[in-house]
């Protein structure tokens, strides 16, 4: 398993998450709400947590 944190614009955090969902090689098994980064109002934060999904190759 491998906690990620992605970190960057709202928008592009939710373009990267709809990724995470949609590629069948990841399982998601959880993420967090966007959180604000500190001492910024443009860049925010997420915490996910992936593993490889062993039925495909």
């Amino acid at each position: 398993m491998l906690k990620v944190r992605l970190m960057g614009t709202s928008r592009d955090i939710k373009w990267f998450k709809k990724i995470l969902i949609r590629d069948n090689r990841i399982n998601l098994l959880g993420i967090s709400d966007m959180l604000p980064y500190p001492n910024s109002e443009k860049y925010h934060r997420m915490y996910a947590e992936v593993q490889k999904n062993e039925r495909t190759r």
